[in-house]
């Protein structure tokens, strides 16, 4: 097949996750490139390594989330700027592909190697939101709180997008998730739930010996 063949990307990366299901640390690059019709030398102008194959949009969703920050208004509150980052977000997420994720996400939540190059893209990413966000001029814990809150809210977007049946929006998704977290923000904790357990006998004076 041709160099600029269309859709190689997406062969390769069909490819990958199939042989990745029979075994992720045995399979290879060239082995990849074999099944996807194509050249080991054509797979690593699309992928730094195997494992790249699985986080291939990581550096999309990065690169809208810090567009999205810096056109943000100035005076916006804050989950109203987490709502716009998270809008952009998704967009990356591919309807078509929602069983794909899914596959992959099963793979990556049972390779400690992967669980790693997760976690540390998505430092990545939040280091990036951080910089933009600095920008605009959040900090201390105001820009601490709003790193935190999308990185929350575009998690359990994800999550939930790649359980739920294929006819589920994701938008709506990213609705309920917002929805959940201001609710969680603004609803007091039940009194029994913050209660310190004591021991036994705790505040009794100690029996007097006989």
């Amino acid at each position: 097949m041709g160099r600029w063949e269309p859709g190689t990307r997406e062969r390769l990366q069909d490819a990958a996750l199939e042989l990745f299901e029979y075994g992720y640390d045995n399979t290879t690059a060239a082995q990849i490139a074999q099944r996807a019709g194509t050249s080991k030398s054509t797979f690593f102008r699309h992928f730094a390594d195997k494992r790249e194959v699985l986080f291939a949009g990581t550096g999309e969703i990065t690169d809208r989330a810090v567009a999205a920050i810096a056109g943000l208004p100035p005076g916006i509150t804050a989950f109203d700027l987490v709502n716009e980052v998270l809008r952009a977000i998704i967009e990356v997420f591919d309807p078509a592909k929602r069983a794909w994720y899914g596959r992959r996400q099963a793979i990556v939540d049972h390779n400690p190697e992967l669980r790693e190059r997760d976690l540390l893209k998505r430092q990545s990413q939040n280091e990036a939101i951080t910089t933009a966000l600095r920008e605009k001029g959040l900090d201390g814990l105001s820009l601490d709180l709003v790193v935190a809150l999308i990185g929350l809210a575009s998690h359990a977007t994800y999550t939930r997008w790649i359980e739920a049946p294929d006819s589920q929006d994701v938008a709506a998704l990213a609705t309920d998730v917002l929805a959940e977290l201001r609710t969680t923000t603004t609803t007091l904790i039940p009194a029994a739930a913050t209660a310190r357990p004591t021991s036994p006998g705790a505040g009794a004076r100690p029996p007097v010996a006989p």
